[in-house]
């Protein structure tokens, strides 16, 4: 298993992984599962890891004992998945994020495709917030581990939205990892603090964590409600119509 950012390893993934699924289904058809057969690679490149059955489920990696699943959204969908494998396995939760994103889009009508432009906006671990709170009641379980793999991606997307540029509300045709920038690792209860900026106040409610992490208030709520279920922050009060916190 990858331990380490292994840039090479990772072309080596994206090279191997594109080529034979863009042979299976031609240009336009990779979406997710480009994504997640390469990061699969890329963290076990063995095979023989891959696709391997436990009890009524399939796990995407196992490497002695030892669970990895690659999911890219809705972590909803792995709770009986995760209520298996977790009384007898470590689990880890493979999530990637776009870090920079190189966007290009498809005019359905032409058929033309527009040079590829940097999006202004960065990726970064506080884009796993939601997915986490999809699978809360599973969070102090001391077995259950997550890498936040921050990727770079080239990503094809359809004219076909609401707005007047057709953009806003549009669907993406595919999305094609390039690069590695970084991962967070998260393995045991205290590296949850990763989601606490060093420049918090010591006692903080919600506008503090949203403003010094620069993420919406409602998104740090959130976050806050996640970590209270590791025990890593406790609730010490109110201030205003706002809770307070601290890191217990």
């Amino acid at each position: 298993m990858q331990n380490t950012i292994d840039k090479k390893l990772f072309s080596e993934a994206c090279y191997k992984m594109i080529g034979k699924l863009q042979g299976q289904n031609g240009i336009g058809t990779l979406r997710e599962k480009t994504v997640h057969s390469v990061l699969k690679y890329y963290y076990a490149p063995d095979s023989s890891y891959h696709e391997v059955k436990i009890g009524p489920y399939v796990a995407d990696i196992c490497v002695d004992g030892e669970i990895f699943e690659v999911q890219t959204r809705n972590f909803n969908t792995m709770r009986n998945k995760l209520q298996h494998f977790l009384q007898e396995h470590d689990v880890t939760i493979i999530y990637p994020v776009a870090h920079i994103k190189w966007i290009s889009w498809l005019n359905m009508e032409t058929g033309e495709l527009s040079p590829k432009r940097k999006s202004p906006k960065t990726g970064t671990l506080y884009q796993i917030i939601p997915e986490l709170y999809k699978i809360k009641m599973f969070i102090a379980n001391p077995r259950l581990h997550f890498i936040i793999s921050l990727i770079d991606v080239e990503e094809t997307r359809y004219l076909n939205g609401w707005s007047y540029n057709k953009k806003r509300g549009s669907s993406r045709m595919d999305g094609i990892p390039v690069d590695i920038f970084d991962e967070v690792r998260i393995d045991t209860i205290s590296d949850y603090l990763k989601f606490l900026p060093d420049t918090l106040p010591e006692k903080f409610t919600s506008k503090d964590l949203g403003k010094t992490a620069k993420i919406p208030q409602k998104k740090a709520s959130t976050l806050l409600n996640v970590l209270l279920e590791t025990g890593v922050i406790k609730r010490i009060g109110k201030k205003g119509h706002g809770y307070l916190y601290q890191k217990a």
